[in-house]
């Protein structure tokens, strides 16, 4: 009988399972005819134009875009249903970075409408469809996943399955043609840089994609063509944000959510002022040394190694000084004994899973480093800063990782044990027991003191108020004992109280110090200052074609990685 009991509950659960597999294997499958597409665009491959990849992409787009008014159109005339939420998808904060990155993607488009004005006698209609379809695309997204991230789908499960893990994949192949474009373009340069070093053995052919036709005005050809690659970085963004946010959703449907109130988490400016600081500092002078950078490389064989020495010295500094931070912190957690939060969360589990996978790429690229300065034959002066620097990176997101995922994992922090074995028993002529007084009366024992009121709580110390008919309190305390038992135990939870304090103060300033510089790193990679391309000693050894295709390979993930750190040390901001 218990059997037969169980397998309408088994046999209930099997479809959906197989609903999982099917629309994971059928976004895959998605995924990869786009990806294949996207390379023979790039490769040149004989009868494949831009205007496929274009039309497959606006395919995509249509079919999430009638999929997500599907959605909103049922969750409208069902707006009264109660529908269950999980609460640590779709972070406010996370929702307006997408919305900024969002806005910025748009300009991008409009961007491309006004290049394809103005190159319209020789580019295909798609290259102007493609991004009129992609800005209704991302409002619309936008929209859905601002009302809609937290949505844990208990209904038509497995149509919603193939809906979102095509909006997932979509968003993913939208990210590797952003990252694509950017790349060639990245590449371009410094393959007209590469002679200015000194590497004249290497041959210099341009991946040149562009019209075969004159610009009809040609200032605004040049504002176009070059903004496009300037915004680029924040669109890269846009999409691998839209797309982990929807695969959370996609991990959410049908899924038993825990019932239970999650405590509000608001950032504060208050008690991070050195973190920053120092923070702020680093920022500032990321900045100045991009562009500097960006001016010297190329101008001259001198300039260029002036400025990768500059570049390899500022970035040994900031990664020596975020271990360091890494490392007390990391230290001040083996000091505290909390306990893990072990709970079901899938946007907690990606979150971990991203820096892992990601951090991937930082490290394939710093070993490929570390490997050609050991086996290559010549040294020039600034390679030998590449060393350090590329052993720093390894350890500073093996320190940092660890940070992050136990800080997110580790459960906040609750009322002191003595204060939650603290009862005052309230004796009535009725017999009828109360718990009197709240929190806040226990905390702030001074005022109690000053009235009069004194809550004998700690340590053994009980006070009992009787209450006669009049309703006038009488206590009955264990007398001068009692209070000096309770002055103890108030100055011992005092005391403990500052320590924690003090400790917490620590780890907000380290994350805040670690976030800017997150944000600082961040910033060079996605705007050129690459010097995995300009060092030229790596291309030697490995040789131009295969260390290229490396770079191509690992340097989306480098980007996203310290993009996706920096939203992650927000949220540990926000928790400690």
């Amino acid at each position: 009988m218990e059997r037969a009991a169980g397998c309408p509950a088994v046999g209930g659960s099997y479809p959906q399972k197989n609903a999982e597999i099917l629309s994971s294997q059928y976004g895959i499958n998605l995924f990869l005819a786009g990806l294949l597409l996207t390379f023979a665009w790039a490769v040149h491959a004989v009868g494949i134009s831009k205007s496929h990849l274009l039309s497959y992409l606006i395919t995509l787009m249509l079919i999430q875009l009638l999929w997500m008014l599907w959605y909103l159109c049922r969750s409208c005339t069902q707006r009264r249903l109660i529908r269950d939420k999980d609460t640590h998808a779709g972070a406010r904060w996370l929702k307006c970075g997408i919305t900024l990155f969002a806005v910025i993607t748009l300009i991008l488009d409009s961007f491309k409408i006004g290049y394809y004005i103005d190159f319209s006698n020789c580019l295909s209609p798609t290259e102007g469809i493609f991004p009129v379809t992609h800005a209704a695309h991302t409002i619309l997204q936008v929209y859905f996943l601002w009302c809609h991230a937290k949505d844990v789908i208990q209904s038509f499960k497995t149509l919603e399955r193939f809906g979102v893990i095509h909006s997932v994949f979509t968003n993913l192949l939208l990210w590797t043609n952003g990252v694509l474009a950017e790349s060639k373009h990245q590449l371009n340069e410094h393959k007209e840089r590469l002679i200015t070093l000194g590497f004249g053995n290497i041959t210099i052919v341009l991946d040149d994609h562009a019209p075969q036709c004159n610009c009809t005005t040609t200032t605004l050809c040049s504002i176009f063509s070059q903004g496009i690659y300037y915004l680029y970085p924040f669109n890269i963004e846009y999409h691998i944000l839209a797309s982990t946010m929807l695969y959370v959703l996609w991990k959410n449907i049908g899924r038993k959510v825990e019932h239970h109130q999650q405590n509000k988490t608001p950032f504060k400016f208050h008690g991070i002022t050195v973190g920053m600081i120092f923070g702020l500092m680093v920022l500032t002078s990321t900045i100045a040394i991009v562009v500097v950078y960006l001016i010297q490389i190329g101008g001259s064989k001198i300039k260029s190694e002036l400025a990768l020495t500059m570049f390899y010295l500022h970035a040994i500094f900031v990664l020596a000084l975020m271990c360091t931070a890494g490392i007390v912190a990391l230290l001040i957690y083996r000091l505290e004994d909390r306990s893990l939060d072990n709970s079901k969360n899938p946007a907690r589990k990606l979150d971990a899973e991203l820096l892992v996978g990601t951090a991937a790429g930082s490290w394939l690229l710093s070993w490929g480093s570390i490997l050609a300065i050991i086996c290559a034959q010549g040294h020039p002066k600034y390679t030998w800063y590449n060393l350090p620097y590329s052993v720093l990176v390894i350890i500073e997101k093996y320190v940092q990782n660890l940070f992050i995922i136990e800080s997110i994992h580790r459960e906040q922090e609750k009322v002191n044990e003595d204060i939650k074995t603290l009862r005052i028993v309230t004796i009535s002529r009725g017999s009828t027991l109360s718990l009197t007084p709240l929190y806040k009366e226990i905390y702030n024992g001074r005022a109690a003191r000053d009235s009069g009121d004194i809550p004998c709580l700690f340590k053994g110390s009980i006070c009992v108020r009787e209450n006669d008919g009049d309703g006038v309190a009488k206590e009955e305390t264990s007398q001068d004992n009692s209070l000096v038992m309770h002055s103890a135990s108030d100055f011992s939870f005092s005391s403990r109280n500052s320590v924690t304090n003090n400790k917490r103060r620590i780890l907000k300033n380290i994350a805040a110090f670690l976030f800017l510089c997150n944000l600082s790193l961040w910033i060079p990679p996605a705007f050129g200052c690459r010097p995995e391309y300009d060092n030229g000693l790596e291309e030697i050894v490995f040789g131009f074609e295969p260390w290229i295709i490396v770079v191509n390979l690992a340097m989306p993930f480098s980007i996203f990685y310290r993009m996706h750190s920096a939203a992650s040390l927000f949220e540990v901001n926000c928790k400690t």
